[in-house]
């Protein structure tokens, strides 16, 4: 019988490109950007059916009960919520949720996707997943190397060598210059680097002691030394104790057991405004408009509001947001910006706008 693969929703992130509808309380893979469902809950949709076993969610503690809710909405259970007592980065995380699912099986075949991105072709990724399950069974990690659709230089990017469905992972190349992303998406080699992959257990955990001895140290203890209560694993304190670092830099871009799937599915990663602007419905100046919003000799802009009314005139390219009493006012091509205004907000003490 094929073995059922387990889904991890990674959704620790903080989404502070899309302050101030990505908060604290409510980062941006719990809201609905211009579908029906939120984030996570259209991510966890994905996974369902024969071919998987109920999700494994990765959170902060304090998110566990709302991702819980948002599945239960559309009929999710999720087998357990992984919660973070901090945010360690991608690869504590990782490894934390390895260690987990090798308690009960050390050859548990696990898929690890990002809560707070778009999939618009759902049958390609179940295709990119069954093409490299042998592969992740014989013990590699299988990314998958997502199509790009432009020179984007917010991304990184694998290069793949050989030949056959699964290949051989050659390079990370992380955000490049615009020249280079430009010749990375005309040579087919080179794809997206969407942070998705698929491994088992036992083989990823062993990988992670060999290269990133003190991550795994620190994950392991953090779940052998959880607190469990139903469906809610919250990570032991030693999790406090693993280097902030991410996945990539950690494990995949030392490790020659990686392995690279092509995958053309309609990804987006909908991490900042401009991001939203290009996925979203436009009138016929280029504005994409939520809420009681009129624009006049505007174009090329995004505005939404939660409730007062917002007029845009004679502007052209910017982002004007109200959510929850704050008021954002950018130029969509500076996505950096909102990060650093939301650092500024730290410096300032007012934690209670984040």
């Amino acid at each position: 019988m094929t073995r059922k693969i387990i889904p991890v929703l990674m959704s620790g992130g903080a989404g502070t490109r899309l302050w101030p509808l990505s908060r604290q309380a409510r980062p941006k893979q719990f809201h609905r950007l211009g579908g029906e469902h939120s984030l996570i809950q259209d991510t966890a949709l994905r996974v369902v059916g024969e071919m998987f076993e109920a999700p494994v969610v990765v959170c902060a503690a304090a998110h566990a009960d709302l991702a819980r809710a948002q599945l239960a909405e559309v009929g999710v259970t999720p087998q357990a919520l992984i919660a973070e007592p901090a945010p360690r980065n991608t690869a504590p995380a990782s490894v934390a949720v390895a260690a987990f699912g090798a308690e009960a099986d050390p050859d548990a075949l696990m898929v690890l996707l990002h809560a707070d991105n778009l999939v618009s072709d759902v049958a390609a990724l179940h295709a990119a997943i069954e093409t490299g399950r042998a592969a992740a069974q014989a013990g590699k990690i299988v990314l998958f190397g997502l199509k790009p659709t432009g020179p984007a230089t917010i991304y990184g990017y694998i290069r793949a060598t050989g030949e056959g469905p699964v290949r051989r992972v050659a390079q990370f190349v992380e955000k490049p210059d615009l020249v280079t992303a430009q010749g990375f998406v005309a040579d087919p080699d080179y794809s997206w680097n969407g942070g998705m992959f698929l491994f088992k257990a036992g083989a990823f955990l062993d990988i992670a002691r060999a290269l990133a001895p003190a991550v795994a140290a620190a994950a392991e203890a953090a779940v052998a030394g959880a607190a469990r209560s139903g469906d809610l694993v919250t990570l032991g304190e030693a999790f406090l104790t693993a280097p902030s670092i991410a996945i990539d830099v950690a494990v995949m871009e030392k490790t020659d057991r990686a392995g690279v799937v092509a995958a053309d599915i309609g990804w987006a990663d909908v991490g900042n405004w401009d991001a939203l602007w290009e996925l979203s419905a436009r009138d016929a100046d280029g504005n994409a408009l939520d809420g009681e919003v009129t624009a006049v000799e505007s174009r090329g802009s995004l505005a939404r509001t939660d409730g007062p009314a917002v007029v845009l005139a004679g502007v052209e390219d910017v982002v004007v947001v109200v959510e929850n009493g704050v008021v954002l006012v950018t130029r969509r091509d500076a996505p950096t910006a909102v990060r650093a205004a939301v650092d500024a907000l730290k410096a300032k003490g007012r934690s209670d706008l984040l």
